[in-house]
């Protein structure tokens, strides 16, 4: 396929890049190189004939026309947003400008290239979402977010990413636009931006500092490792019910607490300090995010009985693996501590 992949230089995107083109896809990257976009995360296939990179703002919508007619792809895959919650609370405007409005202009865009490309049936959107737009669950493990469940955003990112998924929505309806939706966990693993939970707690750690932990450590998420993920975004690519909703869960929840101090085993096991004592004795109990939600916990059911998905990386064999990444990586990680925000408390709502 020719796949149009927006925020490819991100987390998520360039696991996708990497993945669709061991398998064969050409791929063109649409990125605007924000503050958490690394292209040394395509270092890999930078240099393949199936990879093109355009940099690009979703807010330009002259440049996604463009774009569509250059490269003529057969599929886009959405996954261009701002996404840390903590910056959205001190800053939610730009969320709302390139989440809400930079999907609307890639939805006009998209409708613009299908429609003059004669409507083939073979083109999609795919939608790349998040399981927050859903809102905030009550302990009982029988309680799960299910592709039915009402939206109930709690913060200016899930808000702005709600705002997104009714506007594919709506467009799919209105225009027919054939569009796919995904709503997924949280993601880690390697090349995630040191902003997020797992690689502040490890770097941190390897450093001796504090390892911060909202409230008292109970808010509980779904895991799901990047790889497993980008795997499962193509097969939705592939096989998905156009119109339809996938949900993308890790089947892995774990307390904040519980996942800080697994990362900490491992790292007493792997780069033990020097005094013996365990990382462990670094946590620390911070104020807790304004709004922060109990907890998230996707029913894949779905992917699973409709397209013969599961997870296939537990969530210790995935920290254990993103651990080891982050210690054999420091040329990736010491760059972007140096970029704004990085290694400061964000989001306090003061």
């Amino acid at each position: 396929m020719r796949i149009l992949v927006t925020g490819g230089a991100g987390f998520i995107g360039s696991a996708v890049i990497r993945l669709a083109i061991a398998r064969g896809h050409h791929v063109v990257n649409l990125d605007a190189l924000t503050y958490a976009a690394c292209l040394e995360n395509l270092a890999s296939v930078e240099s393949s004939p199936h990879y093109a990179f355009e940099h690009a703002d979703i807010r330009d919508r002259a440049a996604l026309d463009r774009i569509f007619v250059e490269h003529q792809p057969e599929v886009v895959m959405h996954l261009a947003a701002e996404s840390h919650v903590d910056r959205s609370i001190d800053g939610p405007g730009t969320f709302m400008e390139t989440n809400i409005i930079g999907t609307f202009n890639m939805l006009e865009a998209a409708r613009k290239y299908w429609v003059e490309s004669g409507r083939p049936e073979s083109f999609r959107l795919h939608h790349v979402s998040t399981d927050e737009v859903y809102g905030s669950l009550p302990p009982d493990p029988e309680i799960q977010f299910t592709e039915d469940t009402s939206y109930d955003p709690r913060s200016p990112y899930s808000a702005s990413k709600a705002s997104s998924d009714h506007l594919v929505r709506a467009w799919a309806e209105t225009y027919s636009l054939p569009v796919l939706v995904t709503n997924c966990s949280n993601n880690y693993g390697p090349y995630h931006f040191p902003e997020k939970l797992i690689p502040v707690v490890t770097l941190n750690a390897l450093h001796g500092k504090p390892l911060p932990i909202y409230g008292d450590g109970s808010n509980v998420r779904d895991w799901l490792y990047v790889e497993d993920h980008a795997d499962a975004l193509l097969l939705v690519v592939e096989r998905g019910e156009v119109g339809r909703t996938y949900n993308i869960g890790g089947e892995n929840e774990r307390s904040n607490l519980q996942l800080v101090q697994t990362i900490c085993g491992i790292l007493d096991r792997l780069r033990p300090r020097d005094d013996g004592s365990s990382y462990s004795e670094l946590i620390t109990f911070v104020a807790d995010r304004p709004g922060h939600d109990a907890r998230y916990a996707i029913d894949p059911s779905r992917i699973r009985e409709e397209l013969g998905w599961r997870p296939s990386v537990t969530v210790e064999e995935g920290l254990e693996r993103t651990v080891q990444w982050y210690l054999d990586n420091e040329d990736w990680w010491r760059p972007l501590m140096n970029r704004h925000g990085v290694g400061q408390r964000l989001g306090t709502g003061k």
